[in-house]
């Protein structure tokens, strides 16, 4: 049952994408008309001013883009100049130090915050304070006492993975069951090792939905992070291909962001499947 619904999911899926890969074909191969625009407006859009043909590119246009980058991803030639592979080398590289460095912060704390209702309480002003606030307002900050538009941007991944993961912890480390507390302290059983064989198990499944709700916070804000700052990555590659007018760039971009995303997202996904329902 469950690979017969799996499989007409499937073939629902790609019926969906095929017909809107030909609406929209078919709604850039001249149903939008350019004969009236003005030609300067018509130069700045990259259409023709003369002609029947849509400024907006199309999938077959996008297609042969990507096969042209996936032919070259990691070619260098210059500072404004650099293969999709090398842009977004940079930023996974920049996500991995800057939610690394997350999980290293928010999971003890949660751990604290979850075992010591005085702690929770003493702390919780804090985390409702700073919880709020945008990553991005962080960024002149960072700017100006780090001195450096990489780091700046790893600064504000630590800060925005942070929060899903320590209050998902802290609620999962609450919410571990008594009766196996109470049986650990029968046992005479330490809080350290309390915490690593009882209640990390059991706070496991909410702790990897906080990571899995942070890694796609952190890849959401690393692409406005970078054209904030500009120099490299798939955020600076966006906005720089969006200044030479180049649509079909900018699509292809978009289109890789969302692959990326999927695919960490499912890698946590999986890890929290595993976790929850062990094979």
């Amino acid at each position: 049952m469950a690979a017969s619904l799996s499989l007409r999911a499937g073939f629902l899926s790609l019926a969906l994408l095929v017909a809107f890969l030909l609406t929209w074909q078919i709604a850039v191969s001249g149903t939008a008309k350019t004969e009236a625009m003005d030609p300067e407006y018509a130069a700045l859009m990259g259409a023709s001013a003369t002609t029947g043909k849509s400024a907006m590119p199309g999938p077959l246009d996008v297609g042969a883009t990507i096969w042209k980058h996936l032919r070259d991803p990691f070619y260098d030639r210059g500072p404004n100049d650099k293969g999709l592979g090398i842009q977004l080398a940079y930023s996974i590289g920049r996500v991995a130090l800057g939610y690394g460095l997350a999980v290293i912060v928010a999971i003890p704390i949660g751990f604290l915050i979850g075992m010591s209702p005085l702690m929770g309480r003493a702390l919780d002003p804090f985390i409702q304070l700073l919880k709020p606030v945008s990553p991005l307002a962080w960024m002149p900050l960072a700017l100006y006492t780090i001195k450096d538009s990489g780091l700046s941007a790893i600064f504000v991944i630590f800060i925005c993975s942070l929060w899903p993961m320590l209050i998902n912890t802290a609620f999962g480390v609450a919410g571990t069951r008594r009766e196996w507390l109470n049986v650990a302290r029968t046992l005479e059983v330490g809080p350290f090792r309390r915490a690593v064989t009882v209640i990390l198990p059991a706070a496991a499944p909410t702790i990897l939905t906080g990571m899995r709700i942070s890694i796609g916070i952190a890849w959401l804000v690393i692409v406005a992070a970078e054209m904030l700052v500009g120099g490299t990555g798939i955020g600076y590659f966006v906005w720089n291909e969006w200044n030479n007018l180049s649509i079909t760039n900018v699509i292809t971009s978009i289109l890789v962001i969302g692959l990326v995303g999927m695919i960490l997202d499912q890698v946590l996904a999986r890890a929290q499947r595993l976790i929850t329902f062990p094979e």
